[in-house]
């Protein structure tokens, strides 16, 4: 009994040495991820802010940064600590709570005013800001990087489109009064 006590803790001793010394190595992986990130968010929060919107810069980055780092913990941070065949991770448990907390900030940032839907886009930005952070936590940095150019061809040209078309349709409204947010 003794003998198979000893055994055993020397299989976690040396899982966890394992663990430490593989931790070592990924935290610079961990820091580039959380790093692109918060540039990919940023890139976005830019575009908010100059459109002067109420989420900018600050929280397309937080939020970003945020979901990869929640991406990186779920997937890794409970490594050390499953040392039996009978736990099993599951990754995908954070993440789905990234999910459903953005929700809630997004639904803050959506206002009824006037008989208008304003911050729409707001929210539906934070919302894909997150889904980018989760995936450059993930290590998935071109698609990361694919969707960051997609939602800024989605705001700023669509923008300039959708511009030129209310000024040219008669019966339109200028952008500022048809503008969702």
């Amino acid at each position: 009994m003794l003998l198979f006590w000893l055994f055993e803790r020397k299989t976690v001793i040396l899982s966890f040495d394992r663990y430490i010394e593989n931790m070592t190595g990924m935290t610079l992986e961990f820091i580039l991820r959380i790093f692109v990130a918060a540039v990919l968010g940023g890139l976005i929060g830019l575009e908010r802010e100059y459109r002067a919107k109420e989420a900018g810069f600050r929280t397309h980055f937080l939020v970003a940064l945020g979901s990869a780092l929640f991406m990186i913990i779920s997937a890794y941070g409970f490594e050390g600590a499953l040392v039996s065949a009978e736990h099993r991770l599951d990754v995908s448990r954070i993440a789905a709570q990234v999910v459903t907390g953005i929700g809630f900030i997004g639904a803050g940032t959506i206002i009824f005013q006037k008989n208008a839907v304003r911050g729409l886009t707001t929210a539906a930005g934070v919302w894909v800001v997150a889904a980018i952070g989760l995936a450059c936590g993930a290590g998935m940095y071109l698609l990361a990087t694919a969707s960051t150019i997609l939602v800024l061809i989605g705001l700023e040209a669509f923008n300039y489109f959708l511009h030129k078309f209310n000024h040219h349709s008669p019966g339109r409204h200028s952008e500022e009064e048809n503008s969702d947010e």
